[in-house]
């Protein structure tokens, strides 16, 4: 079925202005990329963006211009779920750096995930101690393979104002979504508005300015239709600040990975890869997991004890 798509123009995030950029990258793509194929999470890389432009003001990296935000939504609902491999890796990831919120008094009541797949970091949160969790995912497809501990507690939508009431939670995590998310200003504010005061907010995304990223250029995988805002230390701090938070850390982030998914992520020309794949697949070797700093920060932010206007919270950083 052909379907009309028109691209619109960004704004900068940070600055709010449009134009105003330099770019990085043209687009590569044509608009058949736009399905629910491309938009399935951790699928092989293929190497094609929208254009990509960098603020000359605040130096925030976009792409710009995007699909309409309504079918992007379309085009994560219909999304598969497609790294059930990967769980066991991305649960001792993330449930190690959930773990240093305790450093920053975090209470254990009740945790949201935003973009939480098959529900797999549920289960973790609930391991560690918390003891209701949420989460929200538009892939219907992801949440069908949810274990029923944490299937019921998914919201089959995307994070917006008024999906849970004020004040719900004590900590919200968002793993590798905020780079995805065409309007950030309205994620934060939404986040900012379901936190109970004192609350933390952890988000665990790409550096753009990571050494592996400025290596690889426009050959990394983080260059990718699915990312609408890149964002390096710099540029989170400022718009998570913006937003009333209050900076907690920002910081280089280790992944667990097999060196079977590392080699997805490689450069290399296609039928290179999938032969290295497939070859890797069948070997032990393929399976061996490593510790590495892939190009990946995290942050930790918190809500006010009291309601500060966005803009006008401390900017501390541990």
């Amino acid at each position: 079925m052909t379907r009309t798509v028109e691209l619109q123009p960004t704004c900068c995030a940070i600055c709010g202005t449009p134009g105003n950029a330099t770019e990085l990258y043209p687009a590569n793509f044509d608009l058949e990329a736009l399905n629910p194929a491309v938009f399935s999470a951790r699928r092989l890389p293929d190497r094609i963006h929208y254009r990509l432009v960098t603020c000359d003001a605040c130096g925030l990296v976009r792409s710009d211009p995007v699909a309409d935000p309504a079918l992007l939504e379309q085009l994560y609902q219909q999304s598969a779920f497609t790294y059930g491999d990967e769980v066991a890796d991305l649960k001792r990831t993330y449930g190690r750096y959930l773990a240093r919120l305790d450093q920053y008094g975090a209470h254990k009541e009740a945790l949201l995930e935003i973009g939480c797949g098959n529900g797999f970091f549920l289960e973790e949160a609930l391991t560690r101690g918390y003891r209701t969790v949420g989460g929200v995912e538009p892939s219907r497809a992801a949440i069908s393979q949810a274990v029923p501990m944490v299937r019921d507690s998914i919201v089959c939508d995307v994070m917006r104002a008024g999906l849970f009431a004020p004040a719900s939670f004590d900590v919200i995590c968002l793993f590798q979504v905020f780079d995805h998310a065409p309007d950030p200003a309205g994620l934060l504010d939404a986040c900012f508005a379901a936190l109970r005061p004192g609350g933390l907010v952890l988000s665990f995304n790409h550096n753009v300015r990571a050494f592996s990223a400025r290596l690889l250029g426009e050959r990394s995988p983080i260059i990718d239709i699915e990312h609408t805002y890149l964002y390096d230390p710099a540029t989170m701090s400022r718009i998570f600040t913006a937003h009333g938070f209050q900076i907690r850390h920002v910081g280089a982030a280790y992944n667990r990975y097999s060196l079977q998914y590392l080699a997805r992520l490689l450069p290399l020309p296609g039928a290179l890869k999938r032969a290295a794949l497939v070859w890797l697949k069948r070997l032990v070797i393929g399976r061996l997991r490593l510790c590495v700093p892939l190009g990946n920060l995290y942050l930790v932010a918190r809500k006010p004890d009291s309601t500060v206007a966005p803009g006008l919270s401390g900017n501390h950083r541990n």
